[in-house]
């Protein structure tokens, strides 16, 4: 398969590896091929482009022979032909040999689910090695995809995901060096969602599990954070990462209510609650 560039970030043709569920509602899965050799990322919040088959196509169709026109190409495609895009972060990056891990929430899998699963949701549920998929990630370590960005002379860092920020969060906290003072909130549908996470900061690590019928971004992260004030600091940073609507209410907590600065707050909405990500993508 030939790939396309589009600097700093090009196309990777990849296949799965392995997959490991991590609890009931997240699933890793690790990827690789010789094209691994040119990703390179410096972030911990690295933003990347999945593009998955439909069921029944053996790999993801993008017309890649188009070059640059690849989007608008892939935009022309009937819905049922043209590959699923969806939005992820990287978990993690190995070399020797070179391979990815990317963790993927499974909204609408489970019989207890509430929701009707998405199609990525569905391909990650049932993914095996050998499934073939295209990623757009990075050529350049340093690239506008990443978020997290906290000042040099930050002195409290605060972070705040649903389950499909916890892989970014994940990665930054574990990512802090000694030394950093960290306050951390990772909300989740089911306590099996749980991970033990290692770092080297003095880092506050908070799991908030959301009680059985409870949507995704509920009240239950606003009226956790304000009832745990946050340590002494005079230069905090924060992250704050999930369902749109839950990160605005949080975004006017830290700068309204606690008066942070607002560019000392970095706020990603992944996912916005009834919306499909084609329908944002549409908005866009």
């Amino acid at each position: 398969m030939t790939t396309a560039v589009a600097a700093p970030f090009r196309f990777f043709s990849l296949q799965v590896l392995r997959t490991r569920r991590l609890g009931p509602s997240l699933v890793r899965v690790t990827f690789g091929g010789p094209d691994l050799h040119a990703f390179h990322s410096d972030g911990r919040d690295q933003s990347l482009s999945l593009f998955l088959p439909h069921p029944g196509q053996p790999e993801p169709v993008v017309p890649l022979e188009l070059g640059d026109g690849w989007w608008q190409g892939w935009r022309e495609l009937p819905d049922d032909v043209r590959a699923v895009m969806r939005s992820y972060t990287l978990r993690g990056l190995r070399r020797d040999p070179d391979e990815i891990d990317i963790d993927f929430a499974l909204h609408g899998i489970g019989p207890d689910a509430s929701v009707q699963a998405g199609p990525a949701s569905r391909w990650a549920a049932r993914a095996a090695a050998g499934d073939r998929v295209l990623l757009l990630g990075p050529a350049i370590a340093d690239n506008r995809a990443i978020r997290f960005r906290p000042p040099e002379d930050t002195d409290l860092v605060v972070v705040w995901g649903d389950e499909t920020a916890v892989p970014a969060a994940s990665a930054i906290v574990e990512s802090l060096p000694a030394g950093t003072r960290a306050r951390v909130w990772l909300e989740v549908p089911h306590a099996g969602d749980i991970q033990d996470l290692v770092t080297e900061a003095d880092a506050e690590i908070t799991w908030l599990v959301r009680e059985e019928g409870n949507a995704e971004g509920s009240p239950k992260a606003l009226d956790a954070l304000r009832n745990a004030p946050l340590p002494p600091a005079e230069r905090p940073y924060v992250w704050i990462a999930g369902e749109s609507g839950c990160v605005k209410e949080l975004r006017r907590h830290f700068v309204r209510e606690l008066g942070i600065d607002r560019r000392r707050v970095t706020f990603v909405g992944y996912w916005r609650r009834g919306v499909s990500e084609e329908q944002l993508r549409a908005e866009a």
